[in-house]
């Protein structure tokens, strides 16, 4: 369904510009009185439209990235927060410790698989709703935060791995939070971008939709409900996605 309104709106701004070529033929003779229906403004909101649909396009792909680049940190979280445990179990650490270290573990691995998503389409339309994932995400990186102030506390733990190490798996905190971070502000940018595109083609009173009903009117009014110019417009469609 998202693809196919994206696909709508498209087409909707294509027509718009049938039906300029149209106006511009008719030369003088089309002459409303209501501004936004002159040619020049009929251009402008066309160029808008144009810019509006182009940036969708460029947050998209923008938003699909920046998932994508979350997807491949995330990958092999839950392994990897096996490993640490598994590691602090060679140390001197207490069974309670070891314990707390477990139950961040646990949950760790009761969380959605990340490691199961593969990378999308750039092209393939965002969500219109953030993703229940964006909490699970935020999850994740509580409970590895959690297991590594377990590792912190313990003296012992000491590897000699470096990707093992407290301040490895702290920077990989800090990555796993700035990329789950610019997935939401992605996110945002596209939401707006939307309603930007939506505002310019189907506002009520100035929206591209309305204003291309509002021109076929017009040249029906101008030439008459028989007329060959009006049989020229009459036929090209506007429509209202379900957004």
């Amino acid at each position: 369904m998202a693809s196919t309104s994206e696909k709508g709106h498209a087409k909707n701004v294509a027509n718009f510009q049938d039906l300029i070529e149209f106006v511009t033929g008719y030369g003088a003779t089309y002459n409303p009185s209501k501004n936004s229906l002159k040619l020049p403004q009929l251009i402008a909101l066309k160029a808008s439209a144009d810019a509006n649909l182009v940036d969708v396009i460029a947050k998209n792909t923008n938003y699909n990235n920046k998932v994508n680049e979350r997807i491949i940190a995330f990958s092999g979280l839950k392994s990897f927060s096996t490993r640490l445990v598994n590691a602090l179990q060679t140390t001197d650490a207490t069974p309670e410790t070891i314990g707390n270290a477990k139950t961040f573990n646990r949950k760790m691995q009761g969380k959605k698989a990340s490691s199961t998503q593969t990378p999308t389409d750039t092209s393939t339309p965002a969500p219109t709703n953030i993703s229940t994932s964006q909490q699970s995400y935020d999850q994740l990186i509580q409970h590895l935060a959690g297991l590594t102030s377990v590792l912190e506390a313990e003296t012992s733990y000491t590897p000699n791995e470096t990707d093992l190490q407290v301040a490895t798996i702290q920077a990989k905190i800090a990555d796993l939070t700035a990329k789950n971070t610019a997935v939401a502000t992605a996110y945002t940018n596209i939401s707006n971008s939307r309603i930007a595109r939506n505002e310019t083609l189907y506002s009520t009173d100035s929206g591209l939709v309305q204003t291309a009903l509002e021109v076929k009117k017009y040249i029906k009014s101008v030439f008459g409900a028989s007329s060959p110019q009006y049989s020229q417009v009459k036929s090209i469609e506007f429509s209202k996605p379900r957004l």
